[in-house]
C-alpha cells in the first residue's frame, strides 16, 4: 500500500527537525522511533524523549488518507541522506514494514504500533501567550546558554529561567558560578508575570531549530509545561519542577573598578594565556594596577604565560582569579566591539557588560589560586 510520493528533499527536512531529541540506545524501543503521520495533503514527522515533543511538517502528495506508523528514525534518516539529492521517494507499507524507494533503491524498515507512541498533549488554556520573532529568542538564548549547568545535582540549574513580565522576556542561566542574564522587550506590559525552568535539552534544541530571520515565533507557558511554534515545527517541553535562585542577589550593585576593554583584545589574551593553564583549575590571575592588567597562567609543570593589556585604571592594586573558561565563553558569545567589567575586591564576584546598555548581565565568582 503505496503512503506518499515526495523528493527525498521535502521528507528529510521536517526528519533531521525533530531527531535531535531521540537517543541511539533506549530502554524503550518506540522511543527510539519517529511517529510518521499522513493528514490529508501533509505528512508529518513527530519525536519525543517523553520530556519533550518535537513535531514538524511538509506537503506531500498522498496516496492514503489519515495513516499512521512508526519507525526507527536513525535508520530512515541514513537512508534519506545517502540518497541522491533531487531524487524522488515513494513509501509504502507492506508486512508491518515501511518500504522506501528510489529509483532502483528499495529498502523494508520494520515498524512498530503507533498507538504505543507515547505523545505529549498541548496545555489548553495556556496561562501566558506572546510572540516575538525567531532571532529574536535565538540570539537571545545565545547569550546565555553556555552558562548553564550539566548533570548538577541541583537540577534546577541544568536550565534556563524564562520570565515574562512588564512587557519584558529575560532568560537567565548559572551553574553556581557564573550567571548570565539577559533581556529584550517582548509581549504586552499587560501580560500576567510568568516564571518557568525550560531544561537544558529543550534549550539546546531550540537553539537548533530557531532561523535567524524575522518569522514569528509563538510562546505559550503554562504550569507544567512550555510550546513553542515556528514555521512547520511544533516544541512541546515539560518544566523543571524546582525553585530557580533569585538572580538579582548574584548581581552585584556597585563595582568601584571599572574597566573597558576592546572584546578581541581580551579574548586573544586570555586565549593565549590559557595556553599554559593547569588543565584541571584552568585558573587566571588578573594582576590590575594603574593602567595595567596583567594576565598570568601556570600549571603544575612550573610553567608560566604572561600577557599585558594597557587600561585605563587609576588606583588602588588589585590580585584576583577567575576560571579562563567561563570568561573566554561570555567573549565568544558576544558580538560587540567593547566590554566592560566591574570588580571589587579579591573576594568579589566580577560583573560584565555591554557599554551603554542594561540587556545583558554576566557574573564570575572569584577563583582561590
Amino acid at each position: 500500500m503505496n503512503l506518499i510520493k515526495i523528493s527525498r528533499d521535502a521528507l528529510l527536512k521536517p526528519l533531521q527537525a525533530v531527531s535531535g531529541i531521540i537517543e541511539r540506545r533506549h530502554t524503550l524501543p518506540i522511543l527510539s522511533n519517529v511517529l510518521f503521520c499522513i493528514k490529508g495533503d501533509q505528512a508529518e514527522m513527530v519525536a519525543t524523549d517523553i520530556e519533550i515533543e518535537i513535531t514538524a511538517r511538509t506537503a506531500a502528495d498522498s496516496a492514503a488518507q489519515d495513516k499512521v506508523v512508526t519507525v526507527a528514525a536513525r535508520k530512515l534518516l541514513d537512508i534519506l541522506r545517502a540518497l541522491p539529492e533531487g531524487s524522488e521517494v515513494t513509501l509504502a507499507l507492506a508486512d508491518k514494514r515501511l518500504q522506501i524507494r528510489s529509483g532502483k533503491s528499495r529498502f523494508n524498515l520494520q515498524t512498530l504500533p503507533a498507538e504505543d507512541f507515547p505523545r505529549l498533549l498541548a496545555a489548553e488554556g495556556a496561562e501566558t501567550k506572546f510572540t516575538v520573532t525567531q532571532k529574536l529568542l535565538k540570539d537571545l538564548i545565545g547569550l546565555v546558554q553556555y552558562a548553564m549547568a550539566q548533570q548538577d545535582i541541583r537540577y534546577y540549574l541544568n536550565g534556563l529561567l524564562m520570565v515574562i513580565e512588564g512587557g519584558q522576556l529575560k532568560l537567565v542561566a548559572t551553574d553556581g558560578h557564573r550567571l548570565a542574564f539577559a533581556s529584550t522587550e517582548a509581549g504586552s506590559k499587560d501580560l500576567p508575570r510568568q516564571e518557568v525552568i525550560l531544561p537544558r535539552k529543550t534549550v539546546l534544541e531550540l537553539a537548533r531549530l530557531l532561523g535567524d530571520n524575522a518569522d514569528p515565533l509563538e510562546v505559550e507557558l503554562s504550569a507544567g509545561q512550555a510550546c513553542f511554534r515556528f514555521g512547520s515545527v511544533v516544541l512541546i517541553s515539560k518544566l523543571v519542577d524546582g525553585k530557580f535562585p533569585d538572580y538579582t542577589r548574584v548581581i552585584p550593585a556597585e563595582q568601584p573598578k571599572k574597566l573597558r576593554f576592546n572584546r578581541l583584545e581580551l579574548l586573544a589574551a586570555l586565549q593565549r594565556a590559557a595556553i599554559l593553564s593547569s588543565d584541571k583549575f584552568r585558573g587566571v590571575r588578573w594582576l590590575l594596577s594603574e593602567g595595567s592588567l596583567k594576565i598570568i597562567c601556570n600549571n603544575t609543570e612550573q610553567e608560566e604565560a604572561q600577557e599585558e593589556l594597557d587600561v585605563a585604571y587609576q588606583g588602588e592594586t588589585l590580585d584576583i582569579g577567575f576560571n579562563v573558561g567561563y570568561l573566554v565563553d561570555v567573549l565568544n558569545n558576544l558580538e560587540v566591539a567593547e566590554v566592560d567589567c566591574g570588580l571589587g575586591d579579591g573576594n568579589s564576584s566580577a560583573l560584565i557588560s555591554v557599554p551603554g546598555r542594561d540587556d545583558f548581565k554576566y557574573v564570575v565568582m572569584p577563583m582561590r589560586m
